[in-house]
């Protein structure tokens, strides 16, 4: 999980779900994938804790929060009629990291956030774009730890991929390599 070049030699496809994510949203893959890591550990079935019930009963979970990206219900259901992806899967690579570029892309055009800048669009993530815009996320010290690690994954995602991207887009003929 530390080293994005394994990452991506381990599950060959997942560069090509990113570079498309990139390509279509402008968020760089480094930020990306940081968000991805933060957000599931790259689980695909990932959802948040439950609760407890007189301290050992299991309860609710504490949001709909689900796959590789944690997208809630509501937010998903955005990006498909955004998107017009009506097959998208939460715990798909492709759709998740998709919904992430999607997510951030909404972040530049609604509050001016440059698609590069992991720690102002992690914010926006956790919070929303209006909790961004009002700030909610100041008195949130805890966050903006979370948000400096994001940040500093993903400087050393795209210090990794500088070394190694080139393994993932040699080109045969019109198509990117491996398939």
């Amino acid at each position: 999980m530390d080293n994005l070049c394994e990452i991506f030699r381990g599950e060959r496809d997942w560069y090509r779900g990113a570079a498309a994510a990139r390509d279509r949203w402008g968020v760089p893959i480094p930020v990306l994938m940081a968000f991805m890591h933060q957000e599931s550990r790259f689980e695909s079935r990932a959802k948040p804790p439950r609760t407890t019930c007189l301290c050992i009963f299991p309860g609710p979970r504490p949001s709909s929060a689900y796959g590789y990206a944690q997208a809630l219900d509501e937010t998903w259901d955005a990006y498909i009629r955004d998107t017009g992806n009506s097959g998208a899967d939460r715990n798909d690579f492709d759709d998740a990291v998709d919904f992430i570029g999607w997510y951030c892309a909404q972040g530049r055009s609604r509050c001016g956030i440059d698609g590069g800048d992991a720690y102002n669009l992690y914010l926006g993530y956790h919070e929303g774009w209006g909790g961004f815009s009002r700030k909610t996320h100041a008195s949130k010290p805890w966050l903006l730890a979370v948000a400096r690690k994001v940040q500093s994954r993903a400087k050393m995602y795209q210090s990794q991929l500088a070394a190694c991207e080139s393994e993932f887009i040699r080109k045969r003929g019109c198509c990117l390599w491996p398939f």
